[in-house]
């Protein structure tokens, strides 16, 4: 069983995702998601998600809310649970981007090496190419939820919630 976190970043309206188009063999190739990894041996869900923001986008999470677990079953892929989390407190870690957002609000991202970071407006994100069971979850957040937990069965590409 696979463990990852995932970490959906907003910024007055804004969301910050992640379209995946560098890692060669990337399941999520030509979807846009948001900012996680696989946890590590010893590591908790929570320093996961710190550390996993940091290397993909260069930010420094001030909070992050842990909204809850989202269970992946699939036919083709190794089952994972997920650890989903939302955060509105961050900073860049570069001393010159923390000054600029500070002083002008403009959030500069390093390159990724997993794919395109980019700030998308909350009422355009539905419209982009992500996995189903993505627009579910990623649907209540949007929508204020921050309690969520959910059973996401795929068959293929096709996902149906078994249980939530």
């Amino acid at each position: 069983m696979k463990r990852t976190t995932l970490c959906y970043i907003e910024d007055r309206g804004k969301w910050l995702m992640l379209y995946r188009n560098r890692k060669p063999e990337d399941p999520n190739e030509g979807k846009w998601l948001g900012i996680g990894g696989k946890i590590e041996p010893g590591e908790t869900p929570d320093e996961c998600n710190r550390r996993e923001v940091m290397e993909e986008t260069g930010l420094r999470l001030g909070s992050a809310h842990f909204c809850g677990v989202i269970h992946f079953r699939a036919d083709v892929y190794e089952d994972e649970d997920m650890y989903l989390y939302y955060s509105d407190d961050f900073e860049p870690a570069d001393p010159d981007a923390a000054e600029l957002y500070r002083a002008e609000g403009i959030c500069t991202l390093p390159e990724c090496d997993e794919g395109e970071l980019r700030w998308i407006d909350a009422s355009e994100i539905m419209d982009l190419p992500m996995w189903e069971g993505d627009r579910v979850f990623l649907g209540k957040l949007l929508a204020g939820e921050r309690e969520i937990s959910l059973t996401l069965s795929y068959t293929g590409e096709k996902c149906t919630v078994i249980g939530k």
